[in-house]
C-alpha cells in the first residue's frame, strides 16, 4: 500500500498553523455524538435493565434476552485463567506484579498527615479510599486484558473496597485473556455492557447495576462523550481521546524501532496521531521509505495508513531543543526521547501523559509490563491531567482542630474578613467563640 507521509518544517513560516491543524483536538462530528451519548443515557436512566439489554443486542450483536446474560460470573473469570496456556499465565502475573509494585510507591506518597503549630491548633489531612468505583475496559476494534490490570490494581493498592468492571463483548465473544486478568486482579462484579449505556448504568444505577462513586477507563467517542455528561453525579478520571505518540530522535535510533513505534500508536485508531520529530532531514527521508517497505506487512494495515495518512507527521526541526519545545506544546499522550543521552532531555519536558527514555524504552513496554498505568492524558491535557494512579481511588479530607487560643486568634481574623464580605453571621459565629472565651474566663 503506498502512503505519502506528511512532512513538516519547524523553518516553515506556515509551519505553526499546519501544527495547530494538525494537532487540532476537534475531531468533528462532536455535536452528534453528544447527542446520540445524551439519548441513550437519559434512555437508561428511564428503562433501566431493559435499556441496557435493548443497546448490548443492537450495537455488540450479542442477542441476549435478558440482564442475567449479561452478568459476568466470578466463576469464569477463575475457568479462564485456569486454562490458560502458561506463556500466557506468566505474562499476566509478571505485568501485574510489575504494576502492583510501581503503584506501591504511589500509594506511600498519598498518606494522610498533620502537624501542631504554635497555638496548639490540629491541622492536616486525611486521605480515605473512595467506596465504590466503576472501571470501563474497551472491547470494540480489540480486547484489553492490559487495561484490566493497569486499572484494577490501582484502584486495590489505593484501598477501593468495591470494583465493577463493564467490558463489552461484541458477538457475545469473551475474551479469555481479559476474563483471566479479571481473576488475576480480584474482580467479582462485571458486566458485558459497553458504550454510553454503561456509563449511564455505573453513574446513575440499574436494577441490576449498583451506581458507583467514580469512572475510571478509557473507551472510545462515545464513552468519552457519556462521561463528560454524567460528571458531576459521580467522579471521572479525565475524557480520553485517541491513542497519541510523539518521537523525538537525533538519528541515532534504528529506523525499523521508531518505524513500528509510530505503528504501534496508528493500529488503534485511524484517529491516533503518530508524529516523529528529528532535526536531520536525511534521517527522516530513511523513515519516510521505511514506513512505505513495511507497512503492507502490518496486521491492520488499512488502520495504520489512514492514521498516518491523516494525522501522521515527519517533522524536521532546527535542533533537538526546539523538538523538545514543540513536543511541550502539544503535551502528548506518550512521549519517546529516542536520543543518546534523554536525561538532560527530559529536564527540559514540561508537558506528556508518559515519558520514555532512550531507544531502549519502547512505549509498548509501558503499554503492557512497566509499571506505570497506561491510561493517560491526551489532546494535549497532559497540561493539566495526570497518568491514572492510587491518587484517583482515593479523596483527601482537611482536618481542623483548634485550641482555645487558636480560635481566638482565626476569630478575630475571621469576623473582620467575614464583615468586609458582607457576612453578618459568618462574623457572629465567629465572635461568640470569643465571647464564650470572655465570659469562661470571667
Amino acid at each position: 500500500m503506498s502512503i505519502e507521509l506528511r512532512r513538516l518544517d519547524s523553518r516553515d513560516p506556515e509551519f505553526d498553523d499546519a501544527l495547530a491543524r494538525l494537532t487540532d483536538a476537534d475531531l468533528g462530528d462532536g455535536g452528534k455524538i453528544d447527542e446520540i451519548a445524551n439519548e441513550i443515557i437519559d434512555d437508561v436512566r428511564a428503562r433501566g435493565d431493559a435499556a441496557l439489554v435493548d443497546y448490548t443486542n443492537r450495537f455488540d450483536d450479542v442477542g441476549c434476552t435478558g440482564m442475567a446474560e449479561l452478568v459476568f460470573d466470578p466463576a469464569d473469570f477463575e475457568s479462564a485463567f485456569a486454562q490458560l496456556a502458561e506463556i500466557d499465565r506468566q505474562a499476566l502475573e509478571h505485568a501485574a506484579a510489575r504494576i502492583d509494585a510501581y503503584h506501591q510507591h504511589q500509594c506511600g506518597v498519598q498518606d494522610s498527615w498533620d502537624f501542631e503549630d504554635a497555638d496548639g491548633n490540629r491541622l492536616g489531612q486525611r486521605v480515605t479510599a473512595l467506596d465504590r468505583v466503576g472501571i470501563y475496559i474497551p472491547g470494540g476494534q480489540a480486547a484489553y486484558p492490559s487495561t484490566v490490570l493497569m486499572t484494577v490494581i490501582p484502584a486495590k493498592v489505593a484501598g477501593v473496597q468495591e470494583i465493577v468492571v463493564t467490558m463489552p463483548t461484541p458477538g457475545g465473544v469473551r475474551n479469555a485473556l481479559a476474563m483471566a486478568a479479571l481473576h488475576l486482579t480480584g474482580v467479582t462484579e462485571g458486566y458485558a455492557v459497553g458504550g454510553a449505556q454503561a456509563i449511564a448504568a455505573l453513574a446513575y444505577g440499574t436494577e441490576s447495576v449498583r451506581r458507583v462513586d467514580k469512572i475510571v477507563g478509557p473507551g472510545g467517542a462515545f464513552v468519552a462523550a457519556a462521561k463528560r455528561r454524567v460528571y458531576g453525579a459521580v467522579g471521572i478520571d479525565m475524557i480520553a481521546g485517541p491513542s497519541e505518540i510523539l518521537i523525538v530522535t537525533d538519528g541515532s535510533a534504528p529506523i525499523d524501532w521508531l518505524v513500528y513505534d509510530l505503528f504501534s500508536q496508528a493500529e488503534h485508531d485511524a484517529l491516533a496521531q503518530s508524529l516523529l520529530l528529528c532535526p536531520d532531514a536525511g534521517y527522516l527521508d530513511a523513515v519516510a521509505a521505511r514506513v512505505v517497505e513495511l507497512l503492507d506487512d502490518q496486521a491492520r494495515t488499512s488502520i495504520i495508513a489512514r492514521s498516518l495518512a491523516d494525522r501522521g507527521a515527519l517533522i524536521h526541526t532546527r535542533s533537538l531543543d526546539e523538538a523538545i519545545q514543540i513536543a511541550n506544546r502539544i503535551a502528548p499522550e506518550h512521549l519517546e526521547l529516542a536520543v543518546a543521552d534523554p536525561d538532560t532531555l527530559l529536564a527540559k519536558v514540561k508537558h506528556a501523559g508518559a515519558i520514555f527514555l532512550g531507544m531502549h524504552s519502547a512505549e509498548v513496554m509501558g503499554d503492557y509490563a512497566a509499571g506505570p498505568s497506561h491510561v493517560l492524558p491526551t489532546y494535549g491535557t497532559a497540561r493539566f491531567s495526570s497518568p491514572l494512579g492510587v491518587y484517583d481511588f482515593q479523596k483527601r479530607s482537611s482536618v481542623v482542630g483548634l485550641s482555645a487560643k487558636g480560635a481566638e486568634a482565626l476569630a478575630r481574623t475571621a469576623s473582620v474578613l467575614a464583615r468586609g464580605e458582607g457576612l453578618e453571621a459568618h462574623a457572629r459565629a465567629a465572635e461568640v467563640r470569643i465571647d464564650g472565651l470572655d465570659h469562661n474566663d470571667g
